[in-house]
């Protein structure tokens, strides 16, 4: 993908949609739910992260690093803990997960 293109609200966009989607991987695995996006699975995901980092690194942009590396195992033990959760628990854990993940935070000018 041509990143340069791309105007630096577009990366923000794309890279605040990177981390969700990995956000969003690590919540339905702490409930031990099958993976909604596959991030550290896929290739594609993991490259896009990469050159649209490289990107806005180039253009001097401040931004928190997506570490796609294996999830830590305290998701494994949360997911032991959550095993008596409710399909009704799950879906608003995972919803209010998204939302907190979804606020991008603005740089101080």
């Amino acid at each position: 993908m041509n990143y340069q293109a791309f105007t630096n609200e577009t990366l923000i966009l794309m890279h605040a949609g990177a981390h969700g989607a990995l956000s969003v991987d690590d919540e339905l695995a702490t409930l031990g739910e099958e993976l909604r996006f596959k991030v550290r699975d896929t290739l594609n995901w993991t490259l896009h992260i990469s050159e649209l980092e490289t990107e806005m690194a180039r253009r001097g942009m401040i931004f928190e690093v997506i570490d796609c590396s294996s999830p830590k195992s305290e998701c494994i033990q949360q997911s032991e803990n959550r095993q008596g959760m409710n399909a009704v628990d799950r879906a608003t854990r995972l919803s209010a997960r998204i939302a907190a993940v979804m606020r991008i935070r603005r740089p101080s000018v």
